[in-house]
């Protein structure tokens, strides 16, 4: 992948957890929603999106996707200071360029999002989000958390 891909990826996932966040779904709702043209376009828009607020894209994509408010709250009774999208956006991003064959992020990023690995990650009275990736990316593989 070229610099520019990966930042165009990072952007999209970190786009995701904004909108999971803000829609109260899990990360592998919003990305079923988007479909894989969906993520595709995004990709593609991701350079000059860099531009606009994350609030007005997702609005727009919100609407576009008729993604409902859901009730995978992960964030509210949070007793302690949570990972920030971005920073959350990062590890998945990580995590495709690791797992995907070259040419197949989109379909890992799909895959990963819509794996039981997304909502252990989104899981923010756990520790996991903190793993090393390569663990994360393990567990993904094997199907559940590795001990």
């Amino acid at each position: 992948m070229t610099e520019k891909e990966k930042n165009d990826l990072f952007y999209v996932c970190a786009l995701i957890e904004y909108i999971a966040r803000k829609t109260k779904n899990k990360r592998g709702t919003v990305a079923k929603l988007m479909g894989e043209m969906g993520v595709r376009k995004q990709l593609h828009d991701a350079e000059v999106n860099h531009c606009l607020s994350f609030e007005q894209v997702s609005d727009e994509l919100i609407e576009k996707y008729g993604i409902a408010e859901g009730d995978f709250d992960t964030i509210t009774n949070c007793k302690y200071t949570i990972p920030g999208f971005i920073d959350i956006g990062k590890l998945y991003c990580i995590m495709i360029e690791d797992c995907a064959k070259p040419g197949e992020e989109v379909q890992e990023l799909l895959n990963i999002f819509t794996s039981f690995i997304s909502d252990k990650i989104s899981d923010f009275k756990s520790d996991v989000y903190y793993q090393n990736p390569s663990y994360l990316e393990c567990s993904y593989k094997a199907g559940y958390l590795l001990d």
